[in-house]
């Protein structure tokens, strides 16, 4: 019923601000074109004191933190959206309308147990900024420390979760009536984005994740995550280290201070792989309101990474395919690329290697040797998309957060530096891993560090050898009495399945026999062969039981 009633929600707003409008009718089908100009939001008019991105940024922020995150993901992308829509979506990354500052207070003192002037020497009640899942303050602590406080919003999780039930409606519709949605696993999603955004709701969760992160890149030139203090964190309130960077959108800023544009976006592009392949810990949630760069040293210029509720992660096996599959696109290996889809299971084993190399081929191959301001990766991603779907390629959820990210470091290096060539800054880093994961080096390091496992199980290999032989030996004996249970037992189910006929047979003359002779005394006229017909069919039952 909650997930009905998120539906009229949902469809009210749309016609609210009549986002149809911003829909291109003229490439739709037939059926949704008739649909759409027959449908009753065409009889209010489209509000005219609204430009058309005020319209879908109202829209989205009416509508909650999941379609908040999608407008955030949208405002990256000034290759596929128009200006005008992008520059308002962009007051999605840090400027949603805040809550009340009398409930940030009470839930700051009722997750602390204290009272605010016992916690903060001063503390602003105007957030610093507000954005879909939680707002920040600005304090200080006793110690003189300048620190933020990040309350998570009031009852935010009632809305989150009808719009997940919502979700897996649709997902479970989608999958019932639609082969192609099936292919692309709309449940699994589903369920991988409800894990991530609650652990995004826990900023217990946040605080470690910062943790790792600042961590992984201890001293690093490239990135800087600000510091966390735990005593001041709970599920619904953390306090971390107040940073005085530049927004990384800020581009004219950046460029005031005399930043090194290339350097910082070679940088950007490093610290994405490196916290992919050397950490398996990346931060997921890069949109341009989470990064900030330093005012100090922009010559040298570093990165400041903040809210770090969505982070991702890769199997060994899915970093090892990921990096092959890269190195085989920089170096057009296509046929390469087609056989790593078939090895790691993401086609099925059935594909035709060299039709989907050439299918590749034919997308990929346009891209090379061009910098990043002509080539749109999301028209690329479009484009596979569609290719994929002749060769039966099932989407990994395990990648949908990496892919996410992908698009997000693709439309921040758009906007610092349009001229970056992403092919000759990620392929040294990439064969550079390979090396040092693959290598006589990595090897050797695997070798120490597997050999005291091995040397405490060395006494128990014999025994293990001779176990698995005796095994081997007995080996025919074990399938010879496998196959003959097998025989005995479709033996038995064909004789069932005869007795059941049987039965059958038996039950259809009996009330055949029980019919005939109803029908003929009804009549008044005597009929044997009804009282044959069910004698009969009676015998044959007594017989068989």
């Amino acid at each position: 019923m909650s997930s009905l009633w998120r539906l009229w929600k949902i469809l009210f707003v749309f016609s609210k601000y009549r986002l149809d409008s911003l829909i291109p009718i003229e490439h739709l089908p037939l059926g949704l074109r008739v649909l759409l100009w027959l449908a009753p939001w065409r009889l209010s008019p489209v509000p005219s004191d609204l430009s058309r991105g005020a319209r879908l940024r109202l829209a989205l922020e009416a509508l909650g933190p999941i379609f908040i995150k999608f407008g955030q993901i949208l405002s990256t992308r000034p290759d596929l959206i128009p200006d005008d829509i992008v520059g308002e979506l962009k007051l999605l990354q840090d400027r949603v309308p805040p809550f009340p500052e009398d409930q940030a207070l009470a839930l700051i003192e009722s997750q602390l147990g204290k009272t605010i002037d016992e916690l903060f020497v001063d503390f602003s009640s105007t957030p610093l900024a507000s954005a879909s899942i939680a707002q920040v303050h600005t304090a200080r602590l006793p110690n003189g420390k300048d620190v933020v406080v990040k309350v998570v919003r009031p009852g935010i999780e009632h809305t989150i979760e009808r719009d997940l039930q919502l979700l897996e409606t649709m997902a479970r519709l989608a999958v019932t009536y639609s082969a192609e949605a099936r292919r692309l696993k709309p449940m699994e999603i589903v369920e991988d984005y409800r894990h991530t955004i609650y652990g995004e709701l826990n900023l217990m969760i946040e605080a470690s994740n910062a943790t790792q992160l600042r961590r992984n890149f201890d001293n690093s030139e490239y990135l800087y995550t600000p510091e966390i203090y735990w005593d001041y964190t709970r599920p619904k309130v953390m306090v971390s280290e107040r940073i005085y960077g530049i927004p990384v959108a800020n581009v004219d800023e950046l460029y005031a201070q005399g930043t090194d544009m290339k350097l910082l976006a070679e940088r950007g592009v490093e610290i994405f792989f490196t916290q992919v392949f050397r950490d398996s810990f990346f931060h997921a949630d890069m949109h341009p309101g989470n990064i900030f760069v330093s005012r100090e040293h922009p010559e040298n210029p570093q990165y400041i990474a903040i809210d770090c509720g969505i982070v991702g992660s890769l199997t060994e096996e899915d970093q090892h395919y990921l990096a092959m599959n890269l190195l085989a696109f920089f170096n057009q290996d296509y046929h390469q690329v087609a056989q790593l889809h078939v090895d790691s299971g993401w086609v099925p084993a059935t594909t035709k290697v060299h039709e989907f190399a050439a299918a590749i081929r034919s997308v990929c191959e346009p891209i090379f040797e061009k910098p990043l301001a002509e080539i749109s990766f999301g028209q690329v991603l479009i484009q596979l998309f569609s290719t994929a779907r002749r060769f039966d390629m099932e989407v990994q959820p395990q990648l949908v957060l990496l892919q996410k990210t992908l698009l997000n470091i693709e439309g921040l290096g758009r906007q610092l530096y349009p001229e970056l060539d992403l092919w000759s800054t990620a392929k040294p880093y990439l064969e550079r891993w390979m090396r040092e994961r693959f290598g006589p080096k990595a090897a050797f390091q695997e070798l120490k560090r597997q050999l005291p496992s091995w040397i405490e199980k060395a006494p128990k290999i014999p025994g293990l050898v001779h176990g698995a032989l005796t095994r081997l030996n007995h080996l025919d004996e074990t399938q010879q009495t496998m196959q003959q249970e097998i025989v005995q037992l479709r033996l038995a189910l064909e004789q069932a399945n005869r007795q059941k006929r049987q039965h059958a047979l038996a039950m259809v003359i009996t009330g055949s026999g029980l019919f005939t002779w109803w029908q003929a005394f009804a009549l008044g006229v005597p009929e044997m062969t009804g009282v044959a017909l069910t004698c009969i069919g009676l015998l044959w039952l007594l017989v068989k039981a």
